[in-house]
């Protein structure tokens, strides 16, 4: 029997973590089939060289040991930012001996302030892993599947070890964009993945991305970097992902200022995503500056994390002169209180550049939420015509579509959402092991396209 180990470790490690691909890596892992058609699905991670079985992929839930890993990851976070502090420094130094200063000076305060705390929580978390996993022995023909964010692990020496070892490799890619458009991330950011991409292209045997448009974008990648014939002798593939809110709570409370916000009528327009320049919020306001401009009550209610390169963003919301009467932001709702906003909104509005996939495209649509979204090949994939596109060339597109449809009360789309059916996690799961399955003992052609309503 072939088994798939779907790997998590980055999720295993951080199980707070709740942003896009860690919510997509526990859902998988959780709704995960234990086999299809003869194919095993074991969960596993990667750690300090060793392969194992996840027995349990969140938290203990034991108070004070959480707040230690918590605290572990904020530091760890911290030592990454420090030692990108030393990098900028040390290249802006011309003398010899100022780098030299400099230097020890980075050192002594990553190892007093970073090392040694870090190891000890590394150790103290070593107690608890009995808990949450078991030794696994790998054989030859299991298949490997990268499905976490591995570009932030260090077990790729492993990994070739086990290819070595007879088991095949399948990566899961979710966007290609810190390639296509370096310009959204940090540069440091931009050169890891590129070299967590020329690692992957040199040792997977099979990809699956997360929607047909970013397959067509790794197979080009992949061609471009390996040529057409060695790109010819591997597999390419896509998954669609779910869309279920997991950590709903039903004993937490709906964030207050949201309730207060949804108690008067007048119409609702919601953005859910990290606050990062790829999502492209300063559309959204001047957008609904327009709108309030030519008479509109409709409020723009922002939800997510404040991310990167958002701080000139940030400043404008906070003093703008609408903000608490027609512009709203929530940095830190729960599942619960996101729930609520979707229920209660009157659309979801998506101005993002470029996406691998639009998660709270799907998660709001999947609830009724009808979304409008800028005009890009993945979110036509995603929404046909059951979704309103606007063009991100001009803000006042979609202060038109707003204007018209607080106006008429009509949804600017073709087709009734009513008819828009997407897929859950379970069924995402078990698509994605299916088509691994598929590619790695079928000839069947894969399907180029698969479109919205048509899971």
């Amino acid at each position: 029997m072939t088994r798939l180990l779907v790997e998590c470790t980055h999720v295993f490690q951080h199980p707070k973590v709740n942003s896009g691909i860690q919510r997509v890596v526990r859902n998988v892992v959780n709704q995960l089939p234990e086999s299809v058609d003869g194919v095993e699905c074991i969960p596993v991670v990667m750690l300090k060289g060793k392969l194992y079985r996840v027995l349990k992929l969140g938290a203990l839930n034991i108070p004070l040991f959480d707040q230690f890993m918590m605290f572990g990851g904020r530091l760890g976070r911290l030592a990454h930012r420090f030692w990108q502090w030393h990098q900028r420094l040390d290249k802006r130094l011309t003398s010899r001996l100022a780098r030299r200063v400099v230097y020890v000076a980075y050192q002594l305060t990553a190892l007093t302030c970073f090392s040694v705390p870090l190891r000890l929580i590394d150790q103290l978390d070593q107690y608890q892993l009995p808990k949450r996993c078991a030794p696994l022995q790998h054989q030859p023909g299991d298949q490997l599947v990268l499905l976490d964010s591995s570009w932030h692990t260090d077990f790729f020496p492993f990994a070739e070890q086990l290819k070595r070892e007879g088991v095949g490799i399948v990566s899961v890619i979710y966007d290609l964009i810190p390639l296509t458009h370096p310009q959204f991330y940090d540069t440091r950011l931009v050169q890891v993945f590129n070299e967590w991409f020329d690692w992957i292209t040199q040792t997977a045997d099979g990809y699956v991305a997360i929607s047909a448009t970013v397959r067509d974008q790794v197979r080009e990648e992949v061609q471009r970097r390996l040529g057409s014939a060695k790109a010819n002798a591997l597999w390419f593939d896509y998954f669609h992902l779910g869309s279920e809110l997991d950590l709903t709570d039903a004993r937490s409370t709906v964030d207050p200022g949201l309730l207060q916000m949804f108690k008067t009528p007048d119409p609702v327009f919601l953005m859910v995503s990290t606050i990062e320049p790829r999502k492209n919020h300063a559309y959204l306001l001047d957008a609904f500056e327009r709108a309030w401009a030519a008479g509109s009550k409709a409020r723009l209610c922002i939800v997510g994390k404040i991310g990167w390169k958002c701080e000139a963003l940030i400043e404008r919301i906070r003093q703008h002169p609408q903000l608490n009467l027609r512009l709203f932001m929530f940095n830190n709702l729960s599942d619960k209180s996101l729930e609520h906003a979707y229920s209660h909104a009157t659309s979801l509005v998506f101005p993002s550049y470029v996406e691998g996939f639009g998660l709270p495209l799907v998660e709001a649509m999947q609830r009724g939420l009808p979304a409008m979204a800028s005009d890009i090949p993945v979110f036509r994939e995603i929404g046909g015509e059951y979704m309103a596109y606007f063009d991100l060339s001009d803000p006042q597109n979609l202060a038109d579509l707003v204007i018209d449809m607080e106006s008429g009360g009509a949804f600017p789309a073709p087709l009734n959402l009513d008819n828009w059916r997407w897929l859950s996690w379970r069924e995402a799961s078990a698509q994605l092991v299916e088509r691994i399955q598929r590619n790695l003992h079928s000839d069947t052609k894969v399907p180029e396209s698969q479109h919205a309503n048509c899971p």
